[in-house]
């Protein structure tokens, strides 16, 4: 069994900043983090960050300077960096990770939420 557990989510001002972290735990042997996602009320969960094999990171066009993805291989935790913080990032920001044993098998985690608000 693999485990994605999100945290650092919560209320924010907008320009303010904040840091997730996705730590992986269990069978993890054969995984490998792919980046994370978001999902706003009513709309569908989108790519923020990415992680590629290669080691390089891509960024969705609406974070691109703003957000940070990085990683801890020692510690098994995936990091979101967020500054300049705006009320369309509100949203419950989840992790993914991937099986490289078989690419169908995803995992996420169970989110955590992020509130841009006055």
């Amino acid at each position: 069994q693999v485990q994605l557990v999100e945290s650092g989510g919560g209320l924010v001002q907008p320009g303010g900043s904040l840091r997730l972290s996705c730590a992986a735990s269990g069978s993890i042997f054969s995984i490998y983090p792919t980046g994370w996602y978001r999902q706003a009320p009513g709309k569908q969960r989108e790519l923020v960050a990415a992680l590629t094999s290669g080691g390089s990171t891509n960024y969705a066009d609406s974070v691109k300077g703003r957000f940070t993805i990085s990683r801890d291989n020692a510690k098994n935790t995936v990091y979101l960096q967020m500054n300049s913080l705006k009320p369309e990032d509100t949203a419950v920001y989840y992790c993914n990770a991937r099986n490289g044993l078989d690419r169908r098998i995803d995992y996420w985690g169970q989110g955590t939420q992020v509130t841009v608000s006055s």
